[in-house]
This record gives C-alpha cells, sequence and structure tokens, in this order.
C-alpha cells in the first residue's frame, strides 16, 4: 500500500520566517549600494530560485538594466553579478538568525507528522553557509528536519528537482510516489512538479502573499480573502495539486493523496 513517506519543506516563508522577509531586505540594500533600486515586488517575483540566479534575474530586468546602463554607461557584466551576490549575503548573514522563527503551526504540524513515521526533508534557495545560521537558531526555537539539502554541489537549485531527489537518496525514500513538495513560492510548485512529487501550496506567511503577521491581523477580511484566492490561483497554474492556507491543514491533504493512492 502506497503513502506518503516523507514530506518536504521550504524554509523562509514556509517554515520559518513568515512572510519571507530576510532575503528581500537583503536583495533590495544590495542594489540600494550601488544606486540601481530594486523593489520589494520585483525580487519577490524570483524568489525560491538559488541567490545567485536570483541576482541574475534582477540585473535582467529590462528596468533595471536600463537604470544600470544609465549611471555606469556600459551594461552589467558578470563581475556586477558577482558583487551584487557578495553584498547580499554580507546583509543577509548580518540579520539572518532574527528571521529563523518558526511560523505558526509548523513546530506540532510537524512534530505530529514525524510520530505518524513521516520523515521531514526540506529544500532551500540559501546555501551551506546560510543555513548553518538558520538550522541552529531554527532548532533553538523548536523546529527540527530530518535532512537538508541546499543546491551547493548540485547540478542547479529550483525550478530544477534534484534537491528534492538528493533528499530522496539521503532519506532512503524509493519512489516519488510517496513524497509530497511544501512550499510557499512558484519556484516550490514547479520543482516539485519537475521531480513529479505531490506538490502543495501554502499561503499564509508565504513570499507570495507578502504581508507579515501584523498586516495579516489588520486588514479587512474581504481583502485578505481576496489576496490569497489570487496567491491560490497562481499556484495551482503552476501545477499545484493542492493549496493550503497554513500547515495546520497538512495532515488532512496527506490523508486524502494516501486514501486516492489505494
Amino acid at each position: 500500500m502506497k503513502k506518503i513517506e516523507c514530506i518536504i519543506l521550504d524554509w523562509a516563508g514556509t517554515a520559518v520566517d513568515y512572510g519571507c522577509f530576510a532575503p528581500v531586505a537583503a536583495f533590495i540594500e544590495s542594489f540600494n549600494e550601488i544606486g540601481v533600486p530594486v523593489t520589494a515586488a520585483e525580487t519577490r517575483a524570483y524568489m525560491g530560485l538559488t541567490k545567485i540566479e536570483e541576482i541574475r534575474a534582477l540585473f535582467n530586468i529590462d528596468r533595471v538594466k536600463a537604470a544600470f546602463r544609465e549611471k555606469y554607461g556600459r551594461d552589467y557584466t558578470d563581475e556586477d553579478v558577482q558583487a551584487r551576490y557578495e553584498a547580499f549575503q554580507r546583509v543577509l548573514f548580518d540579520t539572518l538568525e532574527n528571521y529563523s522563527e518558526p511560523i505558526p503551526g509548523v513546530v506540532d504540524t510537524v512534530e505530529a507528522l514525524r510520530r505518524a513515521g513521516i520523515k521531514i526533508g526540506s529544500t532551500t534557495g540559501y546555501t551551506n553557509k546560510m543555513m548553518d545560521i538558520v538550522i541552529p537558531a531554527a532548532e533553538k526555537a523548536g523546529y527540527k528536519v530530518d535532512n537538508c539539502v541546499t543546491s551547493d554541489h548540485l547540478p542547479a537549485g529550483r525550478p530544477y528537482p534534484y534537491m528534492v531527489y538528493r533528499n530522496m537518496i539521503d532519506l532512503a525514500v524509493p519512489s516519488v510516489d510517496c513524497v509530497l513538495k511544501y512550499g510557499d513560492t512558484i519556484a516550490d510548485i514547479k520543482e516539485g512538479v519537475n521531480a513529479k512529487v505531490w506538490t502543495v501550496g501554502v499561503v499564509m506567511g508565504s513570499n507570495e502573499l507578502a504581508l507579515t503577521q501584523e498586516e495579516v491581523d489588520a486588514m479587512p477580511a474581504d481583502e485578505l480573502d481576496a489576496r490569497k484566492a489570487e496567491v491560490r490561483r497562481r499556484m495551482l497554474e503552476a501545477g499545484a495539486h493542492y493549496v493550503v492556507d497554513d500547515i495546520t491543514k497538512l495532515p488532512a491533504v496527506i490523508e486524502t493523496i494516501n486514501q486516492k493512492m489505494n
């Protein structure tokens, strides 16, 4: 009898860092340093990629390319990409520990799934060195995974499926039918789809919703519902099998999947 044996969670915006604000702030600051600003919306559009690939994507926005050319009299080069990546890392490392608090519901739900025999993997757009800060801080707050995979020594990060497959190898999960990818960005959804695993998007606390907990609490219900519906639509269009409001709804989805497979 087939059933879900492993869930693979993203980190920022999915398991920790409600609203996914740590990388957004670091991207914005790194581009501000050269006088070519990028917006929060622009950074969020590429969230979930490896951070160096997001830097490249931001430089490749027509508006940003034009602003760089006007300021410096030339087109950007890979040296400029690498310099902004170094600046991004410097800013991020200074603040990352402060953005490692688990999202409400994550700790209890993950522990309940682990007690039910489900393995807890993870993928991320962060590097190994970044995760050396995030993992201990999250564990101190009660969130622990069985495995964490970055793209450091793989052919590529998201939306490619390699990090999912590495989790399957590390955790000895023999079939993609028994794996569920859970994440908060369109890149997460595409990663799961490309890996041919069950793919579930999460709305609240996500990069796609892009709200703090305080903003959520203060927002009129009809406006919040409209924003949530838009995130849900984008995730389903990207190929998600299911989209949930928050992680407390995930066990019911897993039960539904298990029934479908048998």
